[in-house]
């Protein structure tokens, strides 16, 4: 099965029905049929830009199995801060430094996010690249 990994920016342009990517998200996720997963780290960061009701609208679609959320074992928290030490140069945040690990954990490279500067940058094991999806 194809999965996709999701950042936040595309979970907040189709969910933030006024964002300028609203539309090119809806007709994305209309279109396709991979399976889309993340960490929880973009949840919340998702959460925080929705409003009461978007934030029940995203979590319930959640609920409904919109996404799959594979939670980060404590254990590998050291790899996670790897990722922040190699990429400080970059600001690279606990969730982003998240999707590499589910990246390399699951060998999927295919993402859909807004932040194709970071993510081009950002390495896979085997010094692989991601794969920005174009969707906008």
């Amino acid at each position: 099965m194809i999965r996709l990994i999701v950042d936040t920016g595309f979970l907040v342009a189709l969910y933030i029905r006024g964002d300028s990517l609203h539309q090119a998200a809806v007709r994305f996720l209309q279109r396709q049929s991979a399976a889309l997963i993340t960490v929880p780290a973009v949840v919340v960061e998702t959460c925080f830009f929705l409003d009461a009701p978007g934030k029940c609208e995203f979590l319930n679609w959640i609920g409904r199995g919109g996404v799959e959320i594979h939670d980060v074992p404590v254990s590998d928290y050291p790899e996670i801060a790897r990722y922040i030490d190699k990429y400080a140069d970059q600001d690279i945040d606990f969730a982003d430094a998240a999707l590499v690990w589910l990246a390399n954990r699951m060998g999927e490279r295919s993402i859909l996010t807004v932040d194709t500067t970071d993510f081009s940058i950002y390495r896979l094991k085997g010094s692989k690249r991601f794969e920005v999806i174009s969707w906008y």
